[in-house]
């Protein structure tokens, strides 16, 4: 478990068995010189958790394929992504190394359809981690994630939300799309008088379908 003045470490919860949920919570505090991250600003429409009929044409997904990098080119984030599944006590592991992000392999792999997880530490005691610059990002960006069967899944940002720790809404974040979705999380909200983050970022996007050219 990686700790840091703003890390994300999972924490167990009974939901994470049952729905693949990662609760993300905050380490101690260290010791460099950079500025912290951007605060978010929530904007856009969250995906409702139930299913309702769309007017539009539900893109079609890609075929499963393990997803190794993520890109939002306009905040500069990149991450290599590591493949994990839940531990017996139900808790979602980071990678070791916080310059990689999690994928949860129990998820749609992204570009498949439905809701794909990936979360990621946002710094360590030694610097900004894989999900630093995640909450500056907004509605409209572009997210590209690399697949290993060498295509990109492209994904547009509909949404961004800040949750408090304690009342992460799993049923929201985790509810099933009905087209490639992803869903990236990371921590927010640094409290310096208890050297913790108290919320969470989450970024819900989504593959649009492409327009149809006149005829």
């Amino acid at each position: 478990m990686t700790e840091g003045r703003r890390s994300i470490v999972t924490a167990a919860a009974g939901v994470c068995v049952l729905a693949g949920t990662v609760a993300l919570s905050a380490g101690i505090a260290g010791n460099w010189n950079v500025a912290p991250p951007a605060k978010p600003v929530p904007a856009g429409t969250v995906p409702p958790t139930a299913q309702r009929p769309v007017s539009s044409p539900i893109p079609a997904g890609l075929p499963r394929s393990q997803p190794t990098a993520v890109d939002i080119p306009q905040v500069g984030l990149h991450a290599n992504l590591q493949a994990v599944t839940l531990s017996p006590d139900g808790e979602v592991p980071l990678p070791e190394d916080p310059v990689y992000a999690a994928w949860l392999a129990s998820s749609p792999t992204p570009g498949e359809r439905g809701a794909s997880i990936v979360a990621g530490h946002v710094d360590t005691d030694h610097g900004p981690a894989a999900f630093y610059q995640l909450s500056a990002v907004h509605p409209g960006m572009a997210v590209a994630v690399k697949r290993r069967d060498g295509t990109t899944a492209h994904f547009t940002i509909d949404a961004v939300a800040v949750y408090p720790q304690n009342a992460f809404p799993a049923a929201t974040v985790y509810a099933p799309a009905p087209g490639p979705a992803l869903r990236l999380i990371t921590c927010t909200g640094w409290d310096p008088d208890t050297r913790a983050y108290q919320d969470n970022v989450v970024v819900y996007a989504t593959t649009h379908p492409r327009p149809v050219p006149d005829a």
